[in-house]
């Protein structure tokens, strides 16, 4: 599936730490799938024919298809510094060109105690760019991780396709919901239909019934049934295992509360379809209603050019920055739901031990796949532009980012309402407009200790990050309002702000005008409005004011846009204010 050179495994620190590995798998084999999927994503080749069960079927492949990739392995049932650390050595060492770390550090990390931070500023600095995802944790807000400015950082939103599946119910209704169900009904007849809550064991609560948790459902009120479960405590495909074993046929999955707008295609081990709270009421209220429910579930199907998309998803991590509010994160957003890619045979899809199945291919979701794209895409734009830095790369993607979906509209949230740069950072990957850009916005180093000093750390803290003979000097006031990010952060505006940016030019000589779409309540003003660049590599500089209109604007973060163009470029970096605590205005 892929042009896997080499494969490394780095576990001293779990067994240092007192871990037990079975001699069969101290190895660089992927046992669980994560690796093989996220791999497979990144760099896999073209595969003719690829689904799962028949769902999805198509070509394969993954963001840098003609890649050569090398696998570190450095987590044992749980992740150790050590470890982490070891492999990145390793991969600076091989001389990768991209790094896909999937895995999320711990929530608000200080970086000078974040291994993911540490390991990946040393890969960085020497011409490495590393992609990380934003982690699963969301929607609650500040929920982001991997947040140093050095990476990129990657939330989740969906595709254009999705595996619907529709419970019928005997009062006509007719639900949508999605699954990867294997199994069918019989058709031509219903099922009688069950609440878990109502088919529990005497002595088990009605919450533990509702969310079908392990041995709360009675055989006796549940074989021969499809059975209602509300999600919550365990995964779903659990659920529906627990459902199996006490003889249902069917499970109808619903979102525990009423920010579940969305629903997640699993696989699961009998017919099932996952639907909204909404519709999960639905079903309870036509329970309740009658003495003989009944209900019947078609199988899924591969449904293409779905709309609104993309959307974002509710576990992708979202801003503000818990670390460092005034740096974006996430950075940007790529397809990370549903998505299919290449599998281990050592699991099952569901990655659930029980689960005997295998499969060449599963349908996955998590920011870690949708890292996994930014990872091979900027792998496509090292081969085109291998002069171009880590910082230079992410630029590129970032400013031709859109904020747009498939109806013309804002990109929405898990609720259905308009997302924000806290989902999506500068917006939804355009792959084939991030390599001709215009202009970026470049960082060393130098730079990036300098936004070191500038939150904080001494000259004696930094030496985790310059290994330098010669330490890096903080010098004696620095300001992250000059730090050279592609986006623009102003967490405590008090009075007015001024930020300083520079641009380089990687296009052809052009004049570039800007224009702003400013933040409620907020007046921003652009120095110069005009910058014409004459040759490539040219860098020039300008400053973004920000000031509050009136006295209480901005209690809260408000979004805007700056746009450089040409008439055929458009860097876009997204801007980000909220008023000081006191709200007080200059």
């Amino acid at each position: 599936m892929m042009k896997l050179i080499g494969a490394k495994y780095f576990n001293k620190g779990f067994l240092e730490a007192g871990g037990i590995l079975n001699s069969t798998n101290v190895s660089a084999r992927d046992t669980e799938g994560h690796g093989t999927l996220t791999l497979s994503t990144a760099g896999g080749n073209f595969v003719k024919g690829a689904s799962m069960f028949g769902y999805g079927n198509g070509t394969s492949k993954g963001g840098s298809p003609s890649a050569r990739v090398a696998v570190y392995k450095v987590c044992w049932v749980r992740c150790y510094d050590a470890d982490i650390l070891a492999g990145f050595d390793a991969a600076i060492h091989d001389g990768v060109d991209v790094l896909s770390v999937a895995l999320a550090s711990l929530l608000n990390s200080d970086y000078i105690e974040d291994s993911i931070a540490i390991g990946s500023f040393h890969a960085v600095k020497r011409g490495i760019v590393v992609v990380a995802p934003a982690a699963n944790n969301g929607p609650t807000d500040g929920s982001v991780t991997n947040v140093a400015p050095w990476l990129f950082t990657v939330g989740a939103s969906t595709l254009d396709r999705e595996f619907p599946t529709y419970v019928d119910l005997g009062n006509k209704q007719k639900l949508k919901g999605q699954s990867l169900s294997v199994d069918s009904l019989p058709s031509g007849r219903t099922y009688p239909l069950v609440f878990g809550g109502d088919a529990k064991f005497a002595d088990v609560s009605v919450e533990a019934g509702s969310l079908c948790n392990r041995g709360a459902l009675n055989p006796k009120l549940v074989k021969g049934k499809i059975v209602l479960c509300f999600t919550g405590d365990f995964p779903p495909v659990d659920k529906g295992e627990q459902a199996l074993l006490s003889g249902a046929v069917g499970m109808i999955l619903a979102d525990l509360d009423e920010s579940g707008n969305e629903q997640i295609a699993d696989a699961h081990l009998l017919p099932a379809s996952h639907i909204s709270y909404k519709d999960g009421l639905a079903v309870l209220a036509y329970i309740n209603s009658t003495k003989t429910p009944t209900a019947y579930i078609t199988r899924p199907t591969t449904e293409l050019r779905t709309k609104p998309a993309p959307s974002m998803f509710s576990f992708s991590s979202k801003g503000p920055n818990p670390v460092t509010p005034g740096i974006l994160k996430p950075d940007i957003t790529a397809p990370g739901v549903s998505v299919i890619a290449s599998y281990t045979g050592a699991a099952g899809p569901s990655g659930q031990d029980y689960d005997t199945r295998r499969v060449a291919f599963n349908i996955v979701s998590g920011t870690s796949i949708s890292s996994s794209h930014i990872c091979g895409i900027a792998g496509l734009l090292k081969t085109i532009h291998p002069d171009w830095s880590p910082s230079a790369i992410r630029s590129a993607i970032m400013t031709t980012a859109s904020k747009w979906n498939n109806t013309k509209e804002q990109i929405l949230d898990s609720s259905k309402q308009r997302a924000t740069p806290f989902s999506y950072g500068a917006g939804h990957v355009q792959p084939n407009r991030a390599q001709n850009p215009g202009l970026v916005y470049d960082l060393t180093t130098n730079d990036y200790l300098y936004f070191l000093c500038a939150v904080g750390y001494n000259s004696g803290q930094l030496r985790s990050f310059s290994n330098s003979s010669v330490p890096y000097k903080c010098p004696k006031s620095a300001s992250l309002d000059d730090f050279n990010y592609p986006s623009i952060t102003v967490p405590s505006l008090n009075g007015t702000v001024t930020v300083t940016r520079k641009l380089k030019n990687v296009g052809t000589p052009a004049t570039y005008n800007a224009k702003v779409r400013a933040p409620n309540g907020i007046s921003v003003s652009v120095e110069p409005e005009s910058l014409t660049f004459d040759s490539v590599g040219q860098e020039k500089n300008f400053k973004l004011t920000l000031k509050a209109k009136q006295a209480g604007a901005a209690k809260d973060y408000v979004f805007g846009l700056l746009t450089w163009s040409d008439g055929y470029h458009y860097v876009r970096s997204p801007i980000v204010v909220k008023a000081a605590a006191a709200g007080a205005v200059a």
